[in-house]
């Protein structure tokens, strides 16, 4: 009698183990293969993304290679030498008149001190000024002004 119990209960243990076991073997087939599929589709979607971005990229450089080329003027474009555009230049040093040759200056100068080291203020905000005069002086070189008494105002600014 003891003899069937303990057949049976080991009967029973090896069956529930064994059913354990290559559950748990399946279970982990069926997740490797869902891994994977989840990593082929990752892998796709980035290859996709980036053929758009370098596809997007060439497209910007060819715009601006002819937006270069068609431009005539200048202001339009950013400058190869300052980095900034016009308008860029402009807003920094807070003039709406370019031609005004004094009111450039004088901003310049105000902006170039107070953003000295020395007075507190950073080496960035003073290049940014400095790139910003330079970019004025470049436009005001290409297309001078009509009267040729302002002319005599044009400066390079100072190295910071």
């Amino acid at each position: 009698m003891y003899l069937c119990t303990f057949i049976g209960d080991v009967f029973y243990y090896c069956l529930y183990y064994f059913t354990t076991y290559f559950c748990s073997l399946y279970k982990a087939k069926y997740l490797a293969q869902m891994i994977l599929a989840g990593s082929r589709i990752l892998g796709r979607a980035f290859a996709k993304a980036l053929q758009e971005e370098y596809a997007a990229s060439k497209n910007a450089a060819r715009a601006r290679a002819n937006a270069s080329q068609s431009s005539s003027s200048q202001s339009e474009t950013t400058s190869s030498v300052s980095g900034i555009s016009l308008e860029e230049a402009k807003q920094i040093l807070n003039v709406s008149d370019i031609y005004n040759t004094e009111e450039v200056n004088k901003k310049y100068d105000h902006l170039f001190k107070i953003n000295d080291k020395e007075n507190g203020g950073t080496l960035y905000l003073q290049s940014k000024v400095f790139r910003a005069k330079e970019r004025i002086d470049e436009e005001l070189q290409a297309n001078p002004p009509d009267n040729s008494s302002s002319s005599s105002h044009f400066s390079q600014p100072t190295q910071p």
